[in-house]
């Protein structure tokens, strides 16, 4: 589904699976590939945008939580593209790629990444992109940001109405609340979390944002 000129959105499709974005820049980008087991349906409906896997030269993920990047090598196999990992995922993937899938009963999917999100290579294209580092959920959340477009990718920092857990390990109540507090100054016109649906509209943002304030944070 085209949400911009430049920006593209694949619900999750079920069980172990996220919301899918794909940005169209200098560097096109697939964020949280997702599952393994809907991979086939999320590249029908890529094609079905005009986007072909060979399109994307970077797979990244919000977070390494297995939902979100379990098709990572099996999208790299089709596409050519080059799996990213940001530092704190690197220094954090123990925890979020071991800890958290035994958690579960999982055993861990692991992955080898190709390199290190560059910022200053995501910010040379029209979008302008940013990288935040976001902590809370997990321990190394990041966002994507583009002022240009005003659209933050959020993984599981925040919700339509609710934020992501903080029980798992590398949760941290603190942090999520500074994290929230980081992209609440953002100017925002599309809020795009991992799961659930989207939230379109600068007011309808702020509201969103208004309302986890009063009715959620102060119960974590």
């Amino acid at each position: 589904m085209k949400l911009t000129d430049h920006l593209f959105y694949y619900p999750e499709q079920g069980m172990l699976d996220a919301n899918t974005y794909i940005i169209k820049d200098q560097v096109n980008i697939i964020v949280d590939v997702g599952s393994s087991q809907f991979l086939l349906s999320l590249i029908a409906n890529m094609k079905k945008d005009g986007i072909k896997p060979t399109d994307i030269n970077s797979i990244i993920n919000t977070h390494l939580h297995l939902d979100h990047y379990m098709a990572n090598e099996e999208f790299k196999k089709v596409s050519g593209a080059r799996i990213l990992a940001h530092s704190a995922q690197k220094k954090h993937y123990d925890t979020n790629v071991v800890k958290v899938s035994r958690t579960f009963g999982i055993s861990p999917q692991e992955y080898k990444e190709d390199g290190l999100i560059d910022n200053t290579e995501f910010g040379k294209g029209k979008l302008k992109l940013e990288i935040i580092e976001t902590p809370g959920h997990s321990s190394d959340g990041i966002c994507v940001y583009s002022p240009v477009e005003k659209f933050l990718i959020g993984g599981d920092l925040i919700f339509n109405q609710n934020t992501g857990r903080v029980d798992l390990p590398g949760g941290n109540v603190e942090q999520l609340k500074k994290s929230i507090d980081v992209v609440a100054n953002l100017d925002i016109e599309y809020l795009l979390p991992g799961h659930n649906d989207i939230i379109k509209g600068a007011a309808a943002v702020k509201e969103n944002f208004m309302f986890i304030r009063e009715n959620v944070i102060r119960w974590l």
